[in-house]
């Protein structure tokens, strides 16, 4: 019985091995766009610590049920216990932070715009400040995520009707044009004229700048892009997270019942054993006295 439950401890070891995996992917996924698209440095990491923290713990878990130590076996239950706690932190932590704020639709456009006054909380206000946004900027510029979006047909750019049915992504929206309140007039994915004078009252609207260093990356619509952005890759991430701290719970209440009935049979042993030690002396002892009283009677009989 307990060879039995080892084994599936260890199994449900490798099962929790494998879904740390999928974790870890998600945090290197959140680290190559820290990099080239969303530009956000931090946000992967603590993703990227619970997962190999999940592929160390259950690795000794396993090892533990193996080797049928004890000591890994009660160090998997504890540390599995904070890891998920962590996991379970991290998914409110990124509802939390992406919660408000999203893209505006546009008359006879695709493609959505969006405003820094649509977002607030702690992650837009850490966007927002001038020592992020200075680092945030500098990755978005040195990626060319805007000079990636110009198309051409024929040889020549293409029109605004072909350009207003593109969908854009949320920092190509944000950072590469200007807001369409402003009224300019496209002449090409990142060059826009006034057109004869502003119609919008958004600041952003002297923000931007036909130099293609400049753009709209000062914008409060390009750090609104980000946010937008950021709110897209943490979603996905968390869906999944979701699904595997389900199955994690699942696995460890698991591993909880089949230790405990481990340790319980464990326990019973030396007191079976000692239980039938004892029946087995007293029936020893009564069996002599028997033959002793048995022996004696028949003597008696015959006159010994």
């Amino acid at each position: 019985m307990a060879g039995t439950s080892n084994h599936l401890i260890g199994f449900l070891n490798f099962l929790t091995f494998l879904l740390s995996v999928p974790i870890l992917g998600g945090g290197i996924w959140l680290s190559s766009r820290a990099n080239t698209t969303d530009c956000m440095q931090f946000l992967q990491w603590p993703l990227i610590i619970i997962g190999v923290s999940i592929m160390v713990v259950s690795l000794a878990g396993f090892a533990g049920a193996c080797y049928r130590n004890t000591f890994l076996m009660y160090l998997y239950l504890w540390a599995m216990f904070f890891v998920i706690a962590a996991l379970v932190g991290f998914v409110i932590f990124a509802y939390s932070v992406t919660e408000k704020g999203s893209g505006r639709p546009v008359m006879n456009r695709v493609y959505l715009d969006y405003s820094i006054q649509d977002y607030s909380g702690w992650l837009a206000e850490r966007v927002a400040s001038q020592r992020y946004w200075s680092k945030i900027g500098s990755c978005i510029r040195e990626s060319h995520v805007c000079r990636k979006m110009r198309r051409y047909v024929g040889g020549v750019p293409e029109t605004a009707e072909m350009f207003y049915l593109r969908k854009l992504t949320p920092i190509q929206s944000g950072c590469c044009k200007p807001p369409t309140t402003c009224g300019y007039t496209y002449i090409n994915e990142t060059f826009w004229t006034s057109g004869g004078g502003l119609t919008g009252t958004d600041p952003d609207c002297l923000r931007w700048s036909n130099d293609q260093e400049q753009l709209c990356y000062s914008c409060g619509s390009c750090k609104a892009g980000v946010l937008a952005s950021l709110k897209k890759s943490w979603r996905r991430v968390s869906v999944i997270n979701i699904v595997i701290l389900i199955i994690l719970v699942l696995l460890y209440v698991v591993a909880c019942a089949r230790l405990g009935t481990t340790n319980s049979s464990t326990m019973m042993k030396p007191t079976v054993r000692h239980e039938w030690r004892r029946l087995g002396l007293a029936c020893y002892f009564k069996s002599s006295c028997v033959l002793e009283n048995f022996t004696s009677d028949r003597l008696f009989r015959f006159g010994v």
